[in-house]
């Protein structure tokens, strides 16, 4: 039996993402091979709670094609591209049945992306003087990363071509699953998918073509009512991915994030040196910011642009933004993942699941319950737990409702 790993957030699951589970069997030579998917839960790798609740999001991809799908916990999930890939890698491997892994590119950067995936690239002396030289002349860490990558390797591509590789967030973890591969010594078939349609931070909705999840979350963002979000996805997004959103946002289940209550819930949160991602004196910096916003009346937008900065990256303010409102510590995360969760499964998933279930070398968690069989799981469960709770806060829903939510089984 052939299974597919996929890293995802599918946030929300639009035809870019049906496209690369439909490219990945071909790829893997076997149309029926499971597709297994693990995803962000509530928040997602760039720090912010996702468009809609994972059981949501899990049912859209179960619709859509793939077979199961896992739940990356929260520490690994709203975390850097490096973390990010480690723990879906490692929890991929762990789970004893993945065979495959696939991945979306951009085009024409697979030999690329192998080169600089080889970890000695990063830790020769020269790399890293040319680096710092590079970033201290205001270059873009991209830019001064491929110069001091041509400054100190035998590399055969030109500087503007591994700038432009290594400024694409798909590409970035795609050199990381690599990177993240090797380390574990994961033997997985590696299929490079080549992405077609919008750009990952392009945002022309007026497009007929493959739209980016950003450009679908930014026209979702406006809307207020079920009606307002079908004008936005119907034939832009899958017609079962539509349908499951729709569905819930009909009913009542519950309603699309509201960032501009993230935000506020931000500004009157708090930050320290000791709250994760707020080393380098980023916890200094997001308090001096916020002692001017309290008496504000706050937006998303307005607390991002008063945030934006050439010294910290916006995903990384978010990631510091969520630890705080946490309470995540900057030595909360252990190693790699102690768990594996799941959202929900078809029929073929059943199949699968029932051998992973005696080849898994962690604890396969179905229900909260589950959890109570395994007490060194608690820190990390009562973390998602909080982060579950969060979220709800921002998406309608009652605070402890999305973690008690069974998975989602498709006949």
């Amino acid at each position: 039996m052939r299974v597919i790993g996929i890293v995802a957030e599918y946030n929300p699951f639009h035809k870019g993402h049906e496209y690369l589970i439909n490219e990945a069997r071909k790829a893997a030579l076997d149309p029926r091979a499971v597709v297994m998917s693990i995803m962000s839960g509530p928040f997602t790798q760039r720090g912010l709670p996702a468009i809609a609740p994972k059981h949501i999001r899990a049912k859209q991809a179960l619709r859509c094609g793939s077979n199961v799908v896992l739940e990356l916990p929260f520490e690994w999930a709203c975390a850097p591209a490096s973390e990010f890939a480690r723990g879906a890698v490692a929890s991929l491997l762990a789970s004893g049945v993945v065979t495959d892994i696939a991945f979306g590119i951009d085009a024409g950067s697979p030999d690329m992306i192998r080169f600089l995936s080889d970890p000695a690239l990063y830790t020769s002396q020269g790399y890293e003087s040319v680096l710092k030289d590079a970033l201290s002349e205001g270059a873009s860490f991209p830019s001064a990363s491929a110069r001091a990558l041509i400054a100190s390797t035998s590399c055969p591509y030109d500087a503007d071509s591994l700038a432009s590789v290594l400024r694409s967030p798909n590409c970035i973890l795609a050199v990381e699953y690599l990177k993240a591969m090797k380390s574990l010594g994961a033997g997985f078939n590696v299929h490079m998918i080549e992405r077609k349609g919008q750009g990952y931070s392009d945002d022309d909705y007026s497009s007929d073509d493959i739209l980016s999840a950003s450009s679908i979350r930014k026209a979702l963002s406006s809307c207020r009512s079920a009606s307002a979000a079908a004008d936005v996805l119907c034939g832009r997004v899958p017609d079962a991915s539509a349908a499951v959103m729709l569905a819930a946002l009909s009913d009542g289940s519950f309603s699309l994030c509201n960032f501009d209550s993230y935000a506020m819930r931000a500004v009157t949160g708090r930050v320290t040196d000791n709250t994760r991602f707020c080393n380098d004196g980023l916890a200094s910096y997001i308090t001096n910011v916020f002692a001017d916003l309290r008496q504000e009346e706050m937006t998303f937008g307005k607390m991002s642009a008063k945030l934006a900065t050439k010294h910290f990256t916006m995903p990384r303010i978010y990631r510091a933004l969520t630890s705080g409102m946490l309470n995540v510590t900057s030595d909360y995360v252990d190693y790699e993942p102690g768990y594996i969760r799941v959202l929900g499964f078809d029929h073929e998933g059943r199949y699968c699941l029932k051998i992973m279930g005696k080849c898994s070398k962690l604890p396969v968690i179905h229900n909260p319950s589950d959890f109570l069989e395994h007490p060194e799981l608690e820190k990390s469960m009562r973390l998602g737990i909080a982060a579950d709770d969060l979220a709800c806060t921002f998406t309608g829903m009652t605070p402890a409702s999305s973690w008690n939510i069974p998975p989602v089984i498709i006949k």
